[in-house]
């Protein structure tokens, strides 16, 4: 069972992104206070979970926490200030949205640049320990999921409704024989400006 508050008292939120690897599309994050003392014996990383299992989560967890969010990070933007930057903007615009302030940050990960006084404490692994984080790391995921889906119905060459936009096999080959779309992100190695962009 993960951990539902690790510190007693405090209004926590827990932060997770999800899309730091793939070679197109937005990177997610989410922010959740959950009430004190919640369990769910299905929670966990999202990675460890099955689709439907996150998608059953993400219902429980829209509708019994004390607040979520989610915001993203264009392609645009995470070329023009690096990943590890959008991911914080990400999880600063999803702790910003939240309907309620917490008093206390959970980063999921060893680092983190806060653009706010809240306080904050990294835990390398934590969608694994901590409940909100882990909760976080469900809504992060399955709406970049949901994302990548509607814009593989614009892009069905590319095959986001499978591969999400990570570097597979097929998702490489579609690159080199339809070039790039607006939603690859240009400062990846694999999607280097030397290739052409089908709309360039």
């Amino acid at each position: 069972m993960l951990i539902s508050n690790l510190h007693n008292g405090v209004v926590e939120a827990g932060c997770d992104e999800a899309g730091r690897g793939p070679l197109a599309g937005p990177v997610f994050a989410a922010a959740v206070i959950l009430p004190p003392g919640f369990e769910n014996v299905m929670l966990n990383d999202s990675k460890k979970l099955t689709a439907k299992r996150r998608y059953m989560l993400r219902e429980i967890i829209m509708n019994e926490a004390v607040a979520w969010a989610v915001a993203s990070v264009s392609p645009t933007v995470i070329d023009r200030i690096n990943i590890l930057n959008a991911s914080y903007k990400a999880m600063c615009e999803a702790v910003r949205q939240l309907s309620a302030k917490p008093e206390m940050l959970l980063i999921d990960g060893n680092r983190f640049r806060g653009d706010d006084d809240i306080p904050f404490e990294c835990i390398v692994k934590g969608d694994g320990k901590i409940a909100s984080i882990a909760a976080a790391s469900v809504l992060a995921k399955t709406f970049r999921d949901d994302y990548m889906v509607m814009l593989a119905e614009r892009y069905p060459q590319y095959g986001w409704d499978k591969n999400y936009g990570y570097p597979t096999a097929d998702h490489m080959h579609a690159i080199m024989e339809f070039g790039l779309t607006p939603h690859h992100r240009r400062s990846y190695a694999p999607c280097a400006p030397t290739i052409p962009g089908i709309f360039d």
